[in-house]
């Protein structure tokens, strides 16, 4: 394992340490050179330099010497600051090969550093009352990846959406279906279910600039409904119906997975009750117009003096409960089903100052695992018109995206078949799996918190930092693989390996192991698109450089064939834990 040989490293450079100054540090970190000539792996002195009041150069040169070689350490040499290291062919690729295609069934990019947690993602919560735009997508993305990685680094995770299928937005598509729907269908209008019901919604916006009044009629509408009143609660439920038969189908075609599924209508008086037993206790205040809140110190947002204090409502005047009061029940109750050590909520950045306050209010009510609870906040996504608006009906809708996109990569796969050999069927099938990536990759290519302007084209490519690009270098390695009968050697001499970019590539697979489980640690898949780019363009680099089947030398054959199988591997493990998939062929 590529962990023995850091250690046998970091064992050597220890002693020589201990036997050159008499000291003997904690831990060694070993690093990446800037430059793969240099080495496989440095170690800065900077650290010793201020425990010996000494030059790091010239500790790097002093122990350039004092290490000596072994039957892994192949090459000691001191540049600057550092000392590099060099390891002989056999151990490097030995240990790397062996260790990716002897895990096959697990995954080399797996590590244990959340071993026995049991962590919570909850993502995407749909609103019943539109569909899925693009935002949703990059949300989607994020929980899938999270989860992915997560699983990787041995958490065992549930995967959670909780549904708003109740409040005044609601009861607004539901008010305006009633009034001019004349009782027409998904069906009847030739619409998925939850764009028939969004219709309604935008529908409301437009008459209420004529009807102002309806707002009141939405209201008594949402009074009725926490009544029980059956005519109410009967339409709820057909038009809910609706719209989780039309996300059902958007849920599968992005391969969007749910452990469980909460529904704030079934939650939301779990709220209540802490609301009731946080007033009783003194948290909160009833107002005079027997709304119920809570003062928060404002220096927690960062925002007012010491001292100063911020009013959440938790109940409003009327009785009825705010999304907030929702949320207390439901952070409550997932703890509870399931002793979660960590509970992660994906809500986009404009949520920040709700969570904060969700948090802050659960520690004033006394629930130690209120410090478990995380908000994973990302940012927008931007388009040429500007930001995503839902009510106005100007927004880029998911499914409507993903099929411009599929018809898209439907084009391109089509001009790469410039002899019409592909069935019509293997076209299509093609084109969805890489439309697929493109959304997904493009989407966790960049930090969780940046915003994006979204690129369809951009994202379809089949050169750069894409998606299709990695899917191709995938399919390139299988190509070579497919070509030679029996690849899968037992016995290979990786002494034959002495190309500089068989050096890179060996560096590549090692950092993105590494690129894994720091991407889990700070929950940002794009450590890991990251990695897994600069791998398949150094391997691209390789295959027009070096000779794989076409090698004359038995020996170097052998070798080279063992490594292109370990990188198809790896890449294929690496899309799967973005929750993207690969093709064989392209």
């Amino acid at each position: 394992m590529i962990e023995n040989i850091k250690k046998q490293i970091t064992d050597s450079l220890q002693s020589a340490i201990y036997k050159t100054y008499q000291i003997k540090l904690a831990e060694l970190e070993l690093d990446f050179p800037p430059d793969i000539k240099l080495g496989d792996f440095s170690f800065g002195c900077f650290g010793l330099a201020g425990a010996l009041k000494k030059s790091p150069i010239a500790i790097a040169e002093e122990l350039a010497s004092a290490v000596g070689k072994n039957s892994v350490i192949k090459e000691i040499t001191a540049t600057g600051s550092y000392l590099n290291f060099r390891v002989n062919e056999s151990s490097l690729f030995g240990a790397l090969i062996n260790q990716i295609v002897g895990t096959e069934k697990r995954n080399f990019l797996q590590s244990q550093q959340n071993q026995g947690e049991i962590i919570m993602v909850e993502y995407l919560s749909p609103n019943t009352n539109k569909p899925l735009h693009l935002g949703h997508l990059r949300n989607g993305a994020l929980g899938m990846a999270i989860s992915g990685l997560l699983e990787n680094s041995g958490a065992s995770v549930v995967k959670a959406n909780l549904i708003n299928d109740r409040g005044i937005h609601i009861c607004k598509s539901m008010l305006a279906w009633q009034k001019w729907g004349n009782n027409s269908t998904p069906q009847s209008f030739g619409m998925k279910g939850d764009h028939f019901v969004g219709h309604w919604y935008v529908e409301y916006s437009k008459q209420q600039s004529i009807h102002p009044e309806i707002e009141e009629e939405a209201r008594e509408m949402l009074r009725k409904w926490e009544e029980g009143d059956p005519g109410v609660r009967k339409l709820w439920e057909q038009m809910n119906a609706w719209v989780y038969d039309g996300f059902n189908e958007t849920f599968k075609k992005l391969n969007l997975q749910f452990d469980k599924i909460y529904y704030e209508s079934e939650t939301y008086n779990l709220g209540k009750d802490l609301v009731d037993s946080g007033l009783k206790k003194g948290v909160f205040k009833k107002e005079e117009n027997g709304a119920i809140t809570a003062l928060l110190p404002a220096e927690i947002f960062g925002t007012e003096k010491d001292g100063a204090l911020k009013k959440a409502t938790l109940i409003r005047a009327d009785g009825t409960s705010v999304y907030l009061t929702q949320d207390l029940g439901t952070a409550k109750l997932k703890i509870d089903e399931n002793n979660l050590t960590q509970s992660i909520y994906v809500v986009g950045s404009e949520q920040d100052y709700h969570f904060m306050v969700l948090f802050q209010i659960l520690k004033m009510l006394g629930f130690s695992w209120a410090d478990k609870l995380f908000h994973l906040s990302y940012g927008m996504v931007y388009l040429p018109e500007g930001k995503m608006k839902s009510r106005e009906g100007i927004i880029v809708d998911a499914d409507d995206l993903v099929s411009h996109m599929i018809e898209m990569a439907e084009h391109e796969i089509k001009s790469r078949d410039k002899d019409g050999e592909l069935p019509r069927e293997e076209v299509l099938t093609r084109s969805k799996v890489v439309a697929d990536a493109a959304i997904k990759y493009y989407l966790l290519q960049y930090n969780p918190r940046q915003d994006i302007h979204f690129d369809p084209k951009a994202s379809l490519s089949f050169e750069g930092n894409t998606g299709p690009y990695c899917q191709y270098t995938y399919a390139r390695a299988k190509s070579i693989l497919s070509k030679v009968d029996n690849y899968k050697y037992t016995e290979v001499d990786y002494s034959a390996l002495v190309e500089l970019e068989e050096r890179i590539l060996a560096n590549r697979l090692i950092d993105l192991r590494e690129k894994a489980a720091k991407s889990a640690s700070e929950l940002n898949p794009a450590q890991l698109v990251a990695g897994l780019f600069e791998l398949c363009k150094a391997f691209n680099q390789y295959y027009h450089k070096h000779q794989v089947i076409g090698e004359n030398d038995e020996k170097t054959k052998k070798a080279r064939l063992m490594l292109v199988r370990a990188i198809s591997l790896v890449i294929k493990q690496s899309l799967s834990l973005l929750n993207i998939k690969v093709l064989e062929k392209m």
